[in-house]
């Protein structure tokens, strides 16, 4: 008896138990009721132990996919919101930053036209009243009636700019005056702007009540009389002035002012100014600071309200010329941009948030359907092996089966043999004896032939090519199926052509491939019954072996899938996939090609062709004639 053959499985369970079938019958019989008690053994053998188990449980019960969603959520928004917010923040702050200087620059351009329309307005008046003193002499502008027909012509030429005219003699006594008030012989030595006016050719005074007890300025232009200094003086029209800085509007809260080095305001503002005015000094008083210089400044109240300040100089750096905005009116585009910003942010991050958790989603169940169909390769796998180690088992039984057939067969040769003597020919039941013996000897052979059949397709035999008839191929696969096909209440009929050209194929994989052919098509008509044809021909250069059942067909959705791996349509444990997948194999190896056609509720059949050699004729489909020229 040959040695046992070792497969896939050595060493486990299955192992041992084809080592117990080995020592004698009732262990065979234990072994095989082991075997096929169920999912039990299946379990022991094949179910994964430890953390494995525990993944997969995790698996099936959903958690895993929930966790991998969460987790491909988070990443997908990560990646999405982190180059989101950094180019939004980048493109923000240089935005701001842009648009803050440009609000400076607007404010400063703005002050120097301001600063140079106030400045053209006071070297007006001054140069006014300078021209007229020096057109006339002292004894005509101390004419009042002269000096009010000058101020009437100063007036229709530069509107009500000037109020009124007057001549000062060194003792700051007034000894003319044109005018709408009573200031004849007013004494003005005391006055501030007279001492400055006697030291100064031409003089422009800050904005005082003086006598009038209303706000206006003094222009002033100094002359000499007979060695004595005198001065001409104009009061220039408050409203006309104020209206020039009044009329400065910057956004909603910008406003103007001046301040003199006092400290002073020289109009009425607007609007409230800031309470602190010792930055204002600090700019009129450094001397730093030249004619065209403009200062920009942001600036905090007590209550934290953000302010710009931009300043500049008038009259030569006596006054100060100031535009004040608060900064929310100033920078509103910008707040307006953040409001903007803010809602292309939510809106595209809602978006983003929505295609990762449908992209996450999507490509979890993509990931949830290819481990399923894992899990079911990993089981159809198992069952291959699983036949496999049976397909050993079988063999090993079968081999031993065939020895006790053997010594059955020459036993009852030998008592045929004995029947031949002479006192035992007298016998009354030789013919029953030799009836029997010759029965014993009949089924013996059977019992071999099977189990010859059996170890062919069992055992892992050597693909050796060489030239065989396919019809006797056909013949033994049919033979090894009949009984199978008459449980499954299934009808067997060959149609095979004589005279088939020899073929140069290996015979046990030329058998595998039949066998699986037919085994599938037993498979679909279980139960149910049908016909299942097999025939063979020549066409095209090709021996063809065509398999054909009327059974329930294959669904169009499924043909192109048939020959993958692992691809099956029959239940968990009724098929591994890989029947198909390796005839689609061997026949391609051999040269040749396996093609099907299948219509559902019509039946299947599967067209196998196996290369003709080439010394061999060529034959038509049409014709089992040599070819032309062949």
């Amino acid at each position: 008896m040959c040695p046992a053959h070792r497969g896939p499985y050595a060493g486990s369970p299955l192992e041992a138990l084809a080592a117990e079938s080995r020592t004698g019958s009732k262990s065979r019989i234990e072994f095989l009721r082991r075997l096929y008690s169920g999912a039990g053994y299946r379990e022991r053998i094949f179910a994964p132990k430890g953390p494995e188990t525990m993944a997969n449980a995790e698996i099936h019960n959903g958690g895993y996919y929930r966790s991998l969603t969460r987790n491909m959520v988070v990443i997908m928004i990560l990646v999405s919101f982190t180059p989101l917010i950094l180019i939004s923040g980048t493109i923000l702050y240089y935005f701001e930053f842009s648009y803050r200087e440009k609000v400076a620059e607007h404010i400063k351009v703005l002050i120097k036209k301001h600063k140079q329309n106030i400045d053209n307005f006071l070297n007006e008046k001054l140069s006014d009243i300078r021209a007229v003193a020096l057109s006339y002499d002292y004894g005509q502008l101390t004419n009042e009636t002269f000096l009010t027909e000058r101020l009437r012509i100063l007036q229709d030429a530069y509107g009500r700019s000037f109020v009124d005219l007057g001549v000062v003699d060194e003792d700051g006594r007034q000894i003319a005056y044109a005018g709408p008030f009573s200031l004849r012989s007013a004494d003005y030595s005391k006055a501030e702007w007279f001492k400055e006016a006697m030291n100064h050719d031409v003089y422009i005074s800050d904005v005082f009540s003086g006598l009038r007890g209303s706000p206006h300025f003094i222009v002033t232009s100094r002359r000499e009389h007979r060695g004595k200094h005198w001065v001409l003086r104009a009061t220039v029209d408050f409203e006309a002035f104020n209206s020039l800085v009044g009329n400065i509007r910057v956004g909603r809260t910008g406003f103007a002012f001046i301040l003199s080095k006092n400290g002073e305001v020289q109009v009425n503002p607007r609007a409230e100014m800031l309470p602190s005015r010792e930055m204002y000094l600090d700019f009129l008083r450094d001397p730093k600071i030249g004619p065209d210089e403009v200062a920009f400044l942001e600036t905090t109240d007590k209550s934290d309200t953000e302010y710009l300040e931009v300043m500049a100089p008038l009259k030569n750096g006596d006054w100060l010329l100031a535009i004040q905005q608060k900064a929310s009116d100033a920078y509103s585009v910008i707040r307006h941009v953040r409001q903007l910003v803010v809602v292309i942010f939510l809106v595209g991050g809602i978006g983003i948030v929505a295609v990762a958790m449908l992209l996450s989603r999507r490509m979890v169940r993509h990931i949830a359907r290819a481990d399923r169909e894992k899990e079911m390769m990993n089981e159809q796998v198992i069952e291959a092996g699983k036949l496999a180690s049976l397909g050993e088992l079988a063999a090993g039984i079968a081999h031993e089966i065939n020895n006790p057939v053997a010594i059955m067969v020459e036993e009852a040769g030998w008592i045929q043999d004995l029947l031949i003597e002479e006192d035992l020919k007298k016998t009354q039941n030789l013919e029953e004896f030799e009836r029997a013996l010759g029965q014993i000897r009949i089924q013996g052979r059977r019992c071999k032939e099977i189990t010859h059949k059996l170890l062919s397709f069992a055992r892992k035999t050597d693909p050796t090519v060489k030239d065989v008839q396919l019809n006797e191929i056909v013949e033994d696969v049919v033979s090894l199926s009949e009984q199978r096909a008459k449980y499954s209440n299934v009808r067997m009929t060959t149609t095979l052509e004589s005279g088939l050209p020899n073929i140069n194929v290996s015979p046990s994989e030329v058998q595998q491939v039949l066998l699986n052919l037919i085994n599938n098509a037993l498979d679909a008509m279980d139960g149910k019954g049908g016909t299942l044809d097999i025939t063979s021909r020549t066409g095209g250069g090709f021996v063809v072996v065509d398999v054909a059942d009327n059974g329930p067909g294959i669904a169009k959705a499924n043909l192109p899938r048939i020959f993958d791996p692992f691809f099956t349509t029959k239940p968990v444990g009724k098929g591994t996939g890989l029947g198909l997948s390796i005839c689609y194999g061997i026949v391609k190896k051999l040269g040749g090609d396996i093609t099907v056609n299948s219509a559902v509720g019509m039946g299947t059949a599967f067209h196998v062709y196996f290369p003709l050699p080439k010394s061999a004729p060529s034959y038509s489909r049409e014709s089992k004639e040599p070819a032309a020229g062949a």
